[in-house]
This record gives C-alpha cells, structure tokens and sequence, in this order.
C-alpha cells in the first residue's frame, strides 16, 4: 500500500501556475530500463508505403462501361469500332503518303522524259538539214545522166552525186526515261493522258526506226554497191577528201570517173538514184512530223508541270 501510495504521489504534479509552461515530463522507469536493456539501437529502415498506385486515369478507353449492368455487348462492340477506326485511320494516312510520294516520282519522270524531247529535236534538226542538202545534188541527176550517156568521159557532174550518196544519217531517238519506265513499270505512275501521249510518241519512233533499218539503208547500200563498179579507183583516190563533205569546186581530175561505157550499169546505177532521192524525201518528211510530235510533247508538258 505504501509503494501504491508512493507511485500516486509521484505522478500527481500540482498544476503550474496560468501563464507558465509546465516542465518537461521525466521519463518512466519502465522506458529508462527498456533503453538500458538495449544499448545498440535498431539502424533506421526506410519508411514502406502501402498505398497503391492508382489506374484510374491511365484508362484508354470508356470507364463507365466497365461497370454499366447490362450493357457488355455495346461494349465490346464500342471498343471494337475504336481499334477499327484505329487501323483505318492508319491505313489511309499510309496509302495517302504512298500516293504523293508515287506522284512525286511520276513527276520526276516526265522531267526526264522532257529532257529527253528536248535532245530529240536537237538531232532531228540536224537530220533534216543534213537531207535537205541531199536533194538539190540529187536532182541534178537527169541531166547528168543525158550528158554521161552521151560521152562517159564527160562524167564531173557524178561527183556531187558520189559525195551526197556516201552515207546516211539515222535518227536514234533517246531512251533513257522510256528504258527507266519500261524497267520499273513506271507507266502505272503517270496520268492516264501522260502515259498514252509517251506511248504514241515511242511507237512512232519505232515505225522510223523499221523504216531506217530497211528502206533508208537498202536504197543507200544499193547506190554505193554500184557506184563501186563503175567508177576507176584512181580517180575515186583523188577525191577521196571529198567524200567527207569538203568542196569538189575547180577540183580537176586527171582520169576519168567512170571505168567503161557500160550503158546497162549506168542505168542502173541512175535508177537506183532515183529511188535514193524518194527515199531521202520520205526520211525527211518523217523527220519532220517527228519532229512535230516532239516540240508538241515539248510545249504540253511545259504547260502542264511549268516546266523550263
């Protein structure tokens, strides 16, 4: 009873006077001797937290349907539009760039080909030129022929004759874009009016082609085969800078051109002029129309694309 009354004593304080601050509380034996117990204090561990993180706004798609009663199917159909709709989005952008970048390089290509029309007509000016030469010594023919039947030492007229028959000049037409877009299948990258107007223009260029690889040159070997007969290679020797196209004007010619008489070979040879000279007309004349269809491509793709 007495130790009771002891430890009532101890801890009934008598309260600290209005306006002063009570002093501090002594700590009890019980905590005193738990402190005694246990010198080497625990080493301080890091505070755990047992909240959660919350997902609730992490969602990506309807909350409120996730817990709607009775609405499971409207749903699953909802989120089933959302990744359609996804995927076709996706797919239109993409096939959308495919498009323009198909349309840029379609657009590289008539650059290309616009190039290529301009180095055409660049040859076939020359080709025309070159044939128009051609005629007026061709057409001398007739009255050559009438004074070398007469007397076939009297032959200086055959010499322009010799000279404007030596070669010809073929037109080659340039393909690089036309090989680029026969190779890549670049034709499905043109509009519809580009590619038909590049296609016509490449078949008629084949036509010319066929025509230079057989009539045009059939004609020009057949003239020089006989010419090769008939005139004296001494004299051919002295006018050999001639046949390169240099003035035949005051040249004079110790023998004569001709090797004989020969009146049937003579013929002939003045036969063959004849269609040598059709021949050249004809080659001009499709250089001509060509010639026609290209600075017509030249002025439609310039007007279109603004092209230089």
């Amino acid at each position: 009873m007495e130790e009771t009354g002891q430890q009532s004593q101890d801890t009934n304080f008598p309260a600290p006077p209005a306006g002063e601050i009570p002093p501090p509380t002594p700590a009890t034996d019980s905590s005193t001797a738990k402190e005694q117990a246990d010198p080497s204090p625990h080493p301080l561990q890091p505070e755990t937290s047992n909240t959660q993180p919350s997902t609730q706004n992490m969602e990506t798609h309807a909350h409120h349907l996730h817990h709607a009663p009775g609405k499971k199917f409207w749903h699953y159909f909802y989120e089933f539009l959302m990744l359609f709709l996804a995927v076709f989005c996706g797919f239109l952008a993409e096939n959308f760039r495919e498009h323009q970048l198909e349309k840029e390089k379609g657009k590289q290509y008539i650059r290309s080909f616009y190039t290529d029309l301009k180095e055409d007509t660049a040859k076939l000016s020359g080709i025309i030129t070159f044939d128009d030469q051609k005629v007026p010594a061709l057409n001398t023919m007739f009255t050559c022929y009438d004074t070398v039947l007469k007397n076939w030492k009297s032959s200086s007229c055959m010499w322009s004759l010799v000279q404007k028959t030596n070669y010809n000049r073929h037109f080659q037409q340039t393909d690089r874009t036309l090989k680029q877009l026969a190779n890549a299948g670049g034709f499905r990258l043109l509009q519809g009016e580009d590619a038909d107007s590049i296609a016509r223009y490449e078949t008629e260029y084949k036509t010319i082609e066929d025509f230079q690889s057989t009539v045009f040159q059939e004609a020009q070997d057949n003239v020089r085969a006989t010419m090769n007969r008939l005139v004296d290679f001494k004299s051919v020797s002295q006018l050999r800078s001639t046949l390169t196209g240099a003035d035949t004007t005051g040249l004079y010619i110790k023998t004569p051109l001709l090797l004989s008489d020969d009146k049937a070979l003579l013929n002939k040879y003045f036969n063959e002029l004849l269609m040598y000279l059709r021949v050249i007309n004809g080659h001009r004349n499709q250089m001509e129309r060509f010639m026609k269809r290209a600075t017509g491509l030249i002025s439609y793709f310039k007007n279109k694309y603004n092209l230089e």
